[in-house]
């Protein structure tokens, strides 16, 4: 069987073998093999990222009482983005059953991030449409999650520059840093903001990016190196 070694690696075996196989049809193999019985795993993948959203959220309700909101949105994006998702289904070696297109996988898609978050997903989706929620909870805890979440919860790591340099200020001064647009240009579909951060009208870090927040982000982790200044 195709998938026994997977099945047994995460320990689930998955009764629905269609929907297992559906798991791992990359869209771009759609383009060679146009009378393929499968979709893509687009639209499992769609719904794994809710489920994903929902068993994180689940987890740090039951384990975590005493973090605010604020908190818990910043550890879900800390834990739940391309680059945990990708390790996860790297380490449980997702790439050598994934359907791909020639160009694809001359390409290094095996080991493409973004390809390897949507497998994982999916993935997610398909335990949770075949088996049940619980199933799906325990498998992102087991083989996402692990000691990592925690060690994340525990050391604050979750923490944006932004909150970090906030914490800081207002622990220390009781105020706040002020975010300014000190520039703003490009066309209306591709802006580019910078952005300064300030502490009683001194400059403590400048961040350029695409968006506001992006560019907030840099100017914080940028002030880090002035912090002298304050």
């Amino acid at each position: 069987m195709i998938y026994a070694d997977l099945e047994k690696t995460i320990g689930v075996r998955i009764k629905n073998r269609k929907l297992l196989e559906n798991v791992f049809i990359h869209r771009s193999y759609l383009n060679e093999h146009k009378d393929s019985p499968l979709p893509s795993n687009e639209r499992l993948e769609f719904l794994g990222d809710s489920v994903l959203s929902l068993i994180t959220s689940v987890y740090l309700f039951r384990k975590y009482h005493e973090l605010a909101e604020g908190d818990y949105t910043e550890i879900k994006s800390s834990i739940v983005k391309t680059e945990s998702l990708a390790t996860a289904a790297f380490e449980i070696d997702l790439g050598n059953y994934l359907f791909l297109s020639k160009g694809e996988e001359l390409g290094g898609g095996r080991s493409n991030k973004n390809i390897l978050a949507d497998c994982f997903e999916a993935l997610i989706a398909c335990i949770f449409l075949d088996q049940s929620f619980e199933a799906a909870y325990e498998f992102v805890v087991k083989h996402l999650f692990k000691a990592k979440l925690d060690y994340l919860v525990e050391n604050k790591l979750y923490l944006s520059a932004k909150s970090k340099l906030q914490e800081l200020i207002q622990g220390k001064y009781k105020t706040t840093p002020v975010y300014k647009v000190l520039e703003e240009k490009g066309p209306e579909h591709k802006r580019i903001f910078k952005i300064g951060v300030f502490f009683h009208d001194k400059k403590l870090g400048v961040g350029t990016a695409s968006s506001k927040k992006e560019a907030e982000e840099i100017a914080a982790r940028n002030a880090f190196d002035n912090i002298n200044l304050l």
